[in-house]
């Protein structure tokens, strides 16, 4: 059953994650990793690709969509409930912080009278690919299929039939009836299977102790908070990797070609997410990720990449999964992302940004960190000059963006600025002069005068709403006229039904690619920013307030909002929509400068 991407919300145990639909399936579970394969694709395909349905019985085709749904406070434990002629039900879906093993836990609770309801388990391991053979162990339901093993704990008896797993029963005012799925590798014994009312009790706790270190009191505390949260879900634990996104191929044009598989970590994403965590408050989560950061680029220079797997996994290799027919027919399913072997120079820029800032905000410094800059540093001295394939990760010609040279211009001065705030040593005479070329070459070749604006690329008249960025980089000041010409061009220009695109589609001129995309939510968001910091603030608080109109009912948003058709589009939660929403709301508040935290 196709369901719009808002009508998902997210539950996960820091380590993977799972979407639950409206109508109380999970369509989307990847175990034991966000990047492992998928043991429920439903989502990509149909019900034959795997899900798990509970929720009320209903006599026809149509499942009941659930009447409203919410998270349990500031936690990652969905209820959804549902209101029918008999009496109304809810379903508690968490996964609890992993110890050994992954496990999903779902709760049928009797709220009034009493409702006929129906559970419905095919496990597909392998994208969908691979029917398990399954079989009863000691009152459990058994599925094992090469190296995947699950287990589902049920209080009611289940029936076995055409390739799935059913159950009908009746839940009562009072009743709480618990089910239990958890994974395990088929090679290892069975590890003991969680009580599903002490986990989530635990699981509770752990969050309202996380949420007590949360520290943003501004005018949007409840939306800003979902984000942090969302932000933690998506964070891979044993390392402390963020990866964009729980999905992949969830596309930018229904129907399109425009699907990549998000289950990565992006340097580019580097700066921001750690600004987000310090300035709500997170510093061990900052830490983690910096850590992460540091031994993910060791190595020579000029095998940095611009994405990484959760460990730091370095090839990514990108293939499709033919045999699932898309979202919405969107095809190809890419499982991979060829992305890996681009060109992008702006993420030294990024590496250099967040290790400055890691440093000014006090986290202790690692004693390899300013070895590993300065040798890219050195790299970026010599090739930064060369065109690339730019933030955007097009498929088409390399190009001199003008976001990849502010960048590199970026890189520099904050090594300037280490060595004369922080006490670095280095060659600062070298960078400085570095820095001034680079910035002056931009100013000549990346500056139209005519339109007053900075474009997307030397020579280009098309415009990149990553321009967006300069005065956040402090390339320019706010109040530059060039600064102030380039916001409104892009608001003139890139804006769509009051929403800003990344960059002119039409023709697939910029990226090689046919067809469309949505309005990318983080460049509505910058756009807030840079309106803010001209002094424009009630003209920011407008676009602000309309972007929080476009998040789900339980608060995420995915990667782009398309105004054709009034849905939110591409991989979904996304973490590089909730970092820049987290900025927005900081600026708007005065609890965020760029270059400095402020303690709220």
């Amino acid at each position: 059953m196709i369901m719009r991407i808002e009508d998902y919300a997210l539950i996960g145990d820091m380590q993977s994650g799972a979407l639950v639909g409206r109508d109380g399936s999970i369509d989307w579970l990847c175990l034991p990793r966000f990047d492992s394969p998928a043991c429920f694709a439903a989502l990509l395909g149909d019900e034959a690709n795997g899900h798990w349905l509970i929720g009320p019985a209903s006599p026809g085709r149509d499942r009941p969509m659930a009447t409203r749904r919410r998270y349990r406070g500031d936690t990652l434990i969905l209820e959804t409930e549902w209101d029918t002629p008999t009496g109304t039900v809810r379903l508690i879906d968490f996964m609890p912080p992993r110890h050994t093993a992954p496990d999903v836990v779902r709760i049928v609770e009797g709220v009034a009278g009493s409702v006929a309801m129906n559970m419905e388990l095919r496990v597909r391991f392998d994208y969908g690919r691979i029917v398990p053979w399954a079989r009863r162990v000691d009152g459990h339901l058994h599925a094992v299929g090469g190296p995947d093993s699950v287990w589902l704990s049920s209080p009611v008896e289940v029936v076995g039939r055409g390739l799935a797993h059913r159950a009908r029963f009746t839940v009562s005012q009072g009743h709480r009836l618990p089910f239990v799925l958890a994974w395990h590798p088929s090679h290892e014994s069975l590890p003991p299977l969680p009580d599903a009312f002490t986990q989530l009790t635990d699981t509770e706790l752990e969050w309202a102790q996380w949420m007590s270190r949360f520290r943003y009191s501004g005018r949007w505390r409840d939306e800003v908070a979902r984000s942090a949260i969302t932000l933690k879900a998506l964070t891979y634990d044993p390392t402390g990797a963020i990866v964009a996104a729980p999905t992949t191929s969830l596309p930018e044009d229904i129907g399109g070609v425009r699907n990549w598989d998000y289950r990565y970590c992006w340097l580019r994403d580097a700066t921001m997410t750690l600004e987000a965590l310090l300035t709500c408050g997170y510093a061990d989560e900052a830490r983690a990720w910096r850590e992460w950061l540091l031994r993910t680029i060791a190595g020579r220079p000029q095998d940095l990449q611009i994405m990484y797997g959760l460990a730091g996994e370095r090839r990514l290799f990108e293939w499709e999964a033919d045999w699932l027919a898309g979202y919405e027919g969107s095809q190809p399913v890419r499982i991979g992302n060829a992305a890996v072997n681009q060109l992008q120079l702006d993420v030294y820029g990024e590496v250099m940004s967040a290790l400055h800032l890691a440093a000014e905000a006090g986290l202790e410094p690692d004693p390899h960190a300013w070895a590993i800059e300065r040798k890219l540093l050195d790299f970026l001295e010599s090739n930064w000059q060369e065109p690339d394939e730019g933030l955007w990760e097009v498929r088409g010609p390399r190009r001199q963006f003008v976001h990849s040279k502010v960048m590199a211009w970026t890189a520099f001065d904050r090594a300037v600025r280490l060595v004369d705030e922080l006490g670095r040593r280095g060659p600062v005479a070298k960078w400085r002069e570095l820095r001034d070329r680079i910035h002056a070459e931009v100013c000549e070749k990346g500056f139209d005068p005519e339109r007053n604006t900075f474009t997307g690329a030397y020579g280009s008249r098309e415009l990149d709403a990553a321009l967006l960025i300069i005065p956040q980089t402090g390339f320019l000041p706010p109040d530059d006229p060039r600064v102030i010409g380039t916001i409104e061009a892009v608001q003139r220009e890139l804006m769509r039904d009051g929403f800003v695109l990344r960059y002119p589609t039409e023709g697939g001129t910029v990226d090689g690619l046919p067809g469309h995309e949505g309005a990318f939510l983080a460049c509505s968001f910058w756009l807030v920013e840079a309106l803010t910091m001209i002094g424009r603030r009630d003209e920011a608080v407008e676009l602000f307030e309309r972007l929080l109109d476009l998040r789900n009912d339980v608060g995420l948003y995915s990667e782009e909002y398309d105004p054709r058709y009034k849905r939110l589009v591409g991989n979904f939660p996304q973490a590089f929509s909730h970092v820049p929403m987290i900025h927005a709301a900081c600026a708007l508040s005065g609890t965020i400068r760029r270059g400095s935290i402020v303690r709220c």
